[in-house]
C-alpha cells in the first residue's frame, strides 16, 4: 500500500512537471515559429534583390561588350580616317603640281599665241602672194625646192604647235578634273568617316551613362542585399537564442520533475514509520514479526525508486545539462558542403569536431559519452552536425536525438 502511494505521488509529480513543460515549450515555439517565418520572408526579399542584382548585373556586361565593340570601331575609323588623311594630302600636292604645270602650259600657250598671231597677221598683211613671190624669185630649181620646202616646213610646224596646245590644254584640264574628283571622293570620305566618329562617340556616351546607371542601381540593391543579410543573420541568431531558451526550459523542468519526485520519495520514507506505529496494539506477535519483515522490504523498493533520479543528478553534474537535441553527422565533400577548415578556421578532426550555432567556437559538448568541440556552424541551436572523415560513415549515423550536455 505504501508503495503504491510512493510510486503515485512520484508519478503525480512527474505528470505536473511534463505537464508544466509543453506550456513554456509551446510558447517558446511559438515565437520561434513566428521569426522563422519572418525570416524566411527576408530570405525570400534578399532572393529577390539578388535575382535583380544578377539581372542588372547582365545587363551591365552586355553593355560593357557593346562599349568594347564600339570603341573598336571608333579605332578602325580613326585609324581610316588617317589613311584618307594621308591620300587626301598626297592629291594635293598632285594638284598643286598640276597646277603649277598648269600655269606652265598656260605661258607656254600665250607664248605660242602670241607666235601665231604675229604669223597669222603677216601671212594676213601678205597674203597668199608672198609665197608665190618667194617661189619666183627662186634663182633656180633647187632654190625653188628648198623655198617650197621651208615653206611647207613652216606650215607643218603651225600645224603641229596648234595641235600640241590643244592636246596639252585637254591633257592638263583633264589631269586637273580626275585629281578635282579624287579629293572630292577623299573629302567626301573624310566627312563620312566624322560623322560616323561622332555617331559612335554619342552611342559610347549614351552607353557610359547607362553602365554607370546599372553600376549605380547594382550598388543599391547590393546595399539591400548587404541588409537583409544582416538582418538573416540578426534572425538566425534570435532563433538560436529562443531554440536554446526552449532547450534550457526543457532541461529546467526536467531536473525540477526529478527533484520533485527525489522530495516525494524522500517524504514518503519519512511517513512509513509513523503508519508503523499507528497500529493496534492487540497485534499479535506474529503479525508484528510479519509486519517487522514487509517494512524491511518496502525501504529496499523505495530505495531502488530513488536510484533513477539521482542517476539524473550525476549525469547533470557532469556538465550544464543542455537538451535532447538532434544530432547529424557530415564530411567535408562536395555534397555536404565541405569548406576545407572550419569556420573557426581550424582543420576539422572525426571525433572531435562538431557544427552548431548559438554558442562560442571552443564550447565542449558531451555527447553519449564522447566529448566534442563545436569549431564549425552551418546547424542551428539544438542541431549537433559530427564531423566524420568519410561521407559514408556520416551518412551510417544518420538522424536521431539524443542528450547533450555542456562541459565546463
Amino acid at each position: 500500500m505504501k508503495n503504491k502511494t510512493c510510486r503515485g505521488l512520484l508519478l503525480s509529480f512527474l505528470i505536473t512537471g511534463l505537464t508544466v513543460t509543453p506550456c513554456y515549450a509551446a510558447a517558446t515555439q511559438n515565437k520561434i515559429s513566428d521569426v522563422k517565418s519572418q525570416k524566411q520572408e527576408t530570405q525570400s526579399s534578399l532572393d529577390e534583390a539578388q535575382s535583380r542584382i544578377h539581372s542588372l548585373e547582365a545587363k551591365k556586361d552586355n553593355l560593357e561588350a557593346y562599349l568594347t565593340e564600339l570603341d573598336d570601331q571608333l579605332s578602325d575609323l580613326s585609324e581610316n580616317l588617317s589613311d584618307l588623311q594621308i591620300k587626301s594630302d598626297a592629291k594635293q600636292s598632285e594638284l598643286q603640281e598640276l597646277e603649277k604645270e598648269l600655269e606652265e602650259a598656260r605661258a607656254r600657250q600665250s607664248e605660242q599665241y602670241e607666235s601665231m598671231k604675229l604669223r597669222i597677221q603677216y601671212m594676213y598683211e601678205k597674203s597668199n602672194d608672198s609665197y608665190i613671190t618667194m617661189l619666183l624669185e627662186s634663182r633656180n630649181f633647187t632654190d625653188f625646192l628648198n623655198t617650197a620646202e621651208n615653206i611647207m616646213q613652216i606650215t607643218k610646224y603651225d600645224r603641229k604647235m596648234l595641235e600640241n596646245y590643244k592636246e596639252t590644254q585637254q591633257e592638263i584640264q583633264a589631269k586637273e578634273a580626275s585629281v578635282k574628283e579624287e579629293q572630292q571622293a577623299i573629302e567626301a570620305l573624310q566627312q563620312e568617316s566624322l560623322d560616323k566618329q561622332s555617331e559612335i562617340s554619342d552611342l559610347m556616351k549614351n552607353t557610359n551613362s547607362q553602365i554607370e546607371t546599372y553600376q549605380a542601381q547594382i550598388s543599391n540593391e547590393e546595399g539591400t542585399a548587404k541588409s537583409l543579410l544582416e538582418k538573416i543573420s540578426a534572425q538566425e541568431a534570435e532563433i538560436d537564442k529562443l531554440i536554446k531558451q526552449q532547450k534550457d526550459e526543457e532541461a529546467a523542468a526536467k531536473r525540477q520533475a526529478e527533484e520533485a519526485a527525489k522530495k516525494a520519495a524522500q517524504e514518503a520514507q519519512q511517513k512509513q514509520p509513523t503508519s508503523s506505529s499507528s497500529k493496534p496494539a492487540e497485534t499479535t506477535q506474529s503479525n508484528a514479526s510479519q509486519n517487522t519483515s514487509t517494512p524491511s522490504a518496502e525501504p529496499e523498493e523505495d530505495a531502488a525508486e530513488e536510484t533513477q533520479p539521482s542517476e539524473n543528478t550525476n549525469s547533470s553534474s557532469q556538465g550544464t545539462y543542455l537538451g535532447s537535441f538532434r544530432i547529424t553527422g557530415y564530411c567535408n565533400c562536395s555534397e555536404c558542403g565541405g569548406q576545407g577548415n572550419t569556420a573557426s578556421g581550424t582543420v576539422p578532426a572525426a571525433g572531435r569536431t562538431v557544427a552548431m550555432g548559438g554558442v562560442p567556437f571552443g564550447t565542449r559538448l558531451l555527447i553519449n559519452g564522447c566529448v566534442y568541440v563545436v569549431e564549425d556552424r552551418g546547424t542551428p541551436y539544438g542541431h549537433v552536425d559530427i564531423f566524420y572523415n568519410t561521407h559514408e560513415e556520416a551518412l551510417a549515423n544518420g538522424s536521431y536525438y539524443t542528450d547533450v550536455y555542456q562541459l565546463n
